[in-house]
Order: structure tokens, then sequence, then C-alpha cells
């Protein structure tokens, strides 16, 4: 067939199956697998030359672990190394151990077999677990953090990994003494430092020059020479491309173009990755999982069950809470992107027979299938049914006659009511949250601070959480109309009590003013007065006069909100149209003009 043709077909087939997996939930990695699958020797056989797609589509893999080895920033591998160290790596250990037992007590394998069997279906699917994460917003959830964790380990283990390989083939195809092994283990080394120490001295400069010049394709080109040309490099010693990639990408994790790299290589990946997968699942082989469906799903049953065990407990035993280990366990069973690039390696190489990486690919296949429903399960019957009786039902908490009453209630605790609520704790002052959401706030109990269910605008919640004796009440809701009734409340019924609440803009401060409220803070004021601060400083102001500056213009700003509150009050209590809106900040504007700040005029402590 005419590889015009050929390449025509794959992209017919992706535009076709890629979406449809995707709207059913079940990831793009799985859509090119099917559509593999379908368009395969084992169906329809509508391209016949698997080898070269795959030989062709090896590009793909080389992409992707480069974009793999550019996650790997030094600095953001030191930030999260204890999450990654810790429930990253007993993520992918503790799975890892018994199925390469499995392997190699219970089916007789070699160990090397045996290890690359572990690891590779101990590695989750990093596009689909993250695919589901950022669609849930739960990307900065503890178990998603968890799940991020185990997805960064694996990268690193994937390095050794790599490495290792080549000499795991020669060492278990030939006889090789012990002085062979040395020489292949220091030729590996050699190679590796080579690379490793040129890269980072040549590469980083090579990259800005090129930047200088300034045209775009020039920089694609550059990316890809290098991405190909470490690998080539790699090679022509005797070791994987994709461990060349993979260093390449690790050597500019860190450097200032990493960014403007992904972006040039990642179009390139996406569409040979896709070819990748198709090309996989072009060369499974379904007469043999009709000839032994047994082994197949029940090693995949077996998969399945051990990492959703497994994960469930590592969560636990890390700190996370039933909801979010079980949410961990849903998402992450199964076998990843990695699992079918190191299959393909060792067998390759001849650590793997083909007919057991049959076997795992048809696996890996299946588990990718299956995760979508554990997840849907797990988010549509286990929550429901467990937060029925474990949350829904549970009475709200009650302050015995005995119990030291809290100094600060927190109504709401979203964003701004946590960042108030950590720097209490910090001062190790008790504190009370009301939330709406128990699942908000469910974890605060833990760290000995009393927690209310319920709507923090309900008087006999109010009451319940010790607002009467409370010395400062923090009404820090995002909703205006919301905030605005829970202040209320809280003025006529506990009228001695502080108010401290947080305004959205200037018209909402009025309003809380209107009720009496003590303190209100704008929240888009700290961050904006912090910000001009800073850009004080590049355009030459020393830290001082701009620290100065900011101080006098927050001083000129409350005056002019005290100034046109007095006009609020004549006006009425109501929202303004937008046409006030823009008056007034021109008038502010005029108002700033009038009130302008020069270095010169502010006596700060240096003068």
């Amino acid at each position: 067939m005419d590889f015009l043709l050929e390449v025509t077909l794959f992209l017919l087939a992706a535009v076709i199956a890629v979406p449809i997996f995707q709207w059913l939930g079940f990831g793009a990695v799985l859509g090119y697998l099917v559509a593999g699958v379908i368009m395969g020797p084992s169906l329809f056989s509508v391209i016949d030359d698997v080898e070269s797609m795959l030989r062709f589509s090896k590009i793909g893999v080389v992409l992707l672990l480069f974009l793999v080895g550019l996650e790997l920033a030094p600095q953001r591998l030191w930030v999260m190394r204890k999450n990654i160290f810790g429930q990253g790596m007993a993520g992918v250990v503790v799975c890892a151990i018994p199925m390469g037992a499995v392997a190699w007590a219970g089916f007789g394998l070699d160990w090397q077999t045996s290890l690359i069997i572990a690891l590779g279906l101990a590695f989750s699917s990093t596009a689909f677990a993250m695919q589901v994460l950022s669609e849930h917003n739960e990307l900065s959830s503890l178990h998603g953090r968890s799940a991020f964790a185990m997805l960064l380990f694996k990268y690193i283990a994937l390095l050794p990994l790599l490495a290792a390989i080549p000499l795991m083939g020669e060492g278990s195809t030939t006889s090789m003494d012990p002085r062979e092994i040395a020489q292949a283990i220091a030729r590996t080394l050699v190679v590796l430092v080579a690379v490793i120490v040129g890269g980072h001295y040549l590469l980083r400069p090579v990259f800005r020059t090129v930047a200088r010049i300034g045209a775009r394709e020039t920089f694609t080109a550059t990316a890809l020479l290098v991405v190909l040309g470490v690998s080539q490099i790699l090679k022509m010693a005797g070791m994987p491309m994709e461990l060349g990639a993979f260093l390449a990408g690790v050597l500019l994790a860190d450097s200032e173009y990493r960014h403007e790299i992904h972006l040039s290589i990642e179009p390139f990946k996406g569409l040979l990755m896709g070819l990748f997968f198709m090309s996989v699942g072009m060369s499974a082989d379904l007469h043999m999982l009709a000839d032994m469906p047994g082994l197949v799903f029940g090693v995949t049953g077996g998969v399945l069950l051990l990492k959703i065990t497994v994960l469930y407990a590592v969560g636990r035993l890390g700190g996370l809470d039933d909801k979010g280990s079980r949410a961990l366990a849903a998402l992450m069973p199964q076998g990843g992107e990695l699992a079918f690039v190191l299959f393909s390696m060792a067998m390759t190489y001849g650590v793997m027979s083909e007919s057991v990486t049959d076997v795992l690919f048809a696996v890996v296949i299946l588990t990718m299938a299956a995760t979508p429903f554990t997840f849907l399960f797990n988010r549509r019957i286990l929550d429901p049914l467990l937060a029925t009786s474990e949350i829904d039902d549970r009475p709200y908490d009650s302050v015995g006659e005995d119990d030291e009453k809290p100094k600060v209630l927190i109504c709401g605790f979203g964003g701004f009511g946590q960042m108030v609520g950590r720097l209490l704790h910090s001062a190790e002052i008790p504190f009370s949250a009301l939330d709406a959401n128990p699942l908000q706030v469910d974890f605060i109990r833990r760290y000995g601070h009393r927690i209310y269910y319920g709507d923090p605008a309900r008087v006999d919640l109010l009451t319940t959480a010790g607002a009467r004796d409370a010395q400062a009440i923090i009404v820090a809701v995002e909703n205006a109309e919301y905030s605005m009734r829970i202040v209320d409340h809280v003025r006529r019924n506990f009228p001695t009590v502080p108010v401290y609440a947080r305004a959205r803009n200037r018209q909402h401060a009025w309003r809380l003013m209107d009720l009496g409220c003590r303190v209100i803070t704008r929240e888009t004021l700290s961050g904006s007065m912090h910000m001009g601060e800073q850009l004080l400083q590049i355009f030459g102001w020393d830290e001082d006069e701009a620290r100065e500056a900011v101080q006098v213009f927050r001083d000129h700003d409350e005056e002019e909100l005290r100034k046109y509150y007095a006009i609020h009050q004549e006006k009425g209590s109501r929202n303004p149209s937008d046409q006030e809106i823009i008056d007034e900040l021109e008038g502010l504007f005029q108002s700033d003009e009038a009130e302008s700040i020069d270095p010169d005029s502010l006596q700060h402590s240096s003068s």
C-alpha cells in the first residue's frame, strides 16, 4: 500500500476514533489503540506492514520521553521531594513488588522479565489521570497531589530502567562473564556522563543563539534536532534512543527555554504518539485473546484488584481520608503509556519474549478500558452512598458547657477563609469554621478546631457555634449578597461581637459599612498593592521609597473610599449602575492624579 495512503488512513481513523472515545470518557490513548486494533491484521487488515509503522512511530515515543524529561526540573522535584519519595514512591513500589513476585514465582519468568513487568504495570497512565483531575478541578486536592507525585516518581524510576534494559538483554541472551558485564556498565556510564556534561554546557548556548535570531520555525527545528541528535548518539553507543531523548529533556528542564521548547514539540509528539499507539493496537493479537481468555482476563482482573487495594492502603497511610483514598485508587489502577514503551523495548533487546509482550499489551489495554468504569462507580455510587451515611445525616456539632469557647468564628471556608484559618492555626488561636459544604472543612477536625456543617446565615447554627461568646466573627464567603445576609443576622443577634468581613469591591465594602462592620478587607487591595510596590522598584524606586509610596496611596484610597461612601449613603443602599461605576472610576483617577507621588516628596527612613 502507498505510504501516503497509509498516513491518510491513520489520520482518518484518529479523527473518528479519538473524539468518540474522549466523549465517552475513555480518553484519547484508548481511542488510538482501538482504532489500531480495527485497522490491524487481527480484524480488517486495512494496513499490513505493521512493523514499518512501528519503526516510524518510534519518533513519537522519543518525543514523548523528551517532554517527560522536561517535566523533571530539579527545582520542581526539590519542592515536591517529600511527596514524590514518600507517597509517590510507595504507590509505585508497593504495587510493583507483589506483581513482580507473581510473575517470577507464579509464572516462572526470569527476574529481568519479572522486574520489567512489575514496574510497567505499576506505572499508571499520566494522560488519563491528569485529564480526569483537570476536568473535575481536583489537581490541587490531596488525592490529586498524591496522584501527581506517583506520576512524577515513575519518570524518575524510568531513567535507570531505560539504561538497564540493554544490559539485561545482554546478560540474559549470552553467557557474559563478570568482566564483560563490568565493561558494559562502564561503557554505559561513560556515555551517560559525556552526554550529561556535554549537554549541560552546549544546549543552552545553542538555544540562546537561535532565540536571538527570532525565527520560530528555526527554534522548532533546533528542538527536534536536539532530541533526535542526542537519541542517535546513544543509539550508536548501543543504548536506547529513548534514553537519549529522556536525558535531553532533563538537561533542559530548568532552562529558560523550557516552555517554548514544549510548545514547539507538543504538536509533533501528539500526532506521532497517536501513530505509535495505533501501531501497538495493530500489533495486538486478538487470536491470542480468543485462545487464552482466562489468562488475559485473569491477569487483568488481578492487576486491577491489586492496584486498587494497594493504592487505597497507601492513600490512607499517607494521610488521605476514606473518600480521597477511594478517589486515588479508582483513578489509577490501569497500566500506562510507558508500559507499551518498556515492553516494546524489552522485546527488542531480548529481555521479554513476543508471546509475553502480546499478553501484556492486551492486559494494559483492558485495564485502560476498565478504569473509566472504576472511576464512575466510585463517583456515582460509592461517594453518594458513603456520604449519605457518614456526612449528610450527621448532626451538627454542639458546644458543651465545659468546652473551651472559640475565640474566632469563620463563616465560609473557601480560599479566603482558609488563609485566615491557617494564620490563626499557626498562631495557636482556636477557631471554628462554618461552611455549607461539609467536605470543604472535614479535615480541620484533625487539627483540633471545631467544625460546623450548614448555612452560616442560620442564627441557630451561629448560636450553636458559639457566636455569642466569640471575640471576632469573620465573614469570608465569596458571594456578596450571601455575605450581606450573614452580616445582617450577626449584627442583629450578636451586636456586641465585632465583625470582620471580606469585600469583593468598593460597592460591596460600602454596603458592609452600612451594616456596621468593624474591619472590611477588600480582597483585591493587598495583592494589587504588593504588585504595585514591586513594579515601582523595577522602575528605579528603592525599597523604602516604594513601600512608603504604597502606604501613602493606601491612606489616600481609604480617604477616597469614605468620601464616596458619603455619596453612596445619599443615593441609598443599592447596586450602582455601570455608568455610575465608570463615573466613580474616572473621579478616582482624577483624585489620584492630584495626589501624585514622586520619590523626592517621600520622607522615608533612609533619608
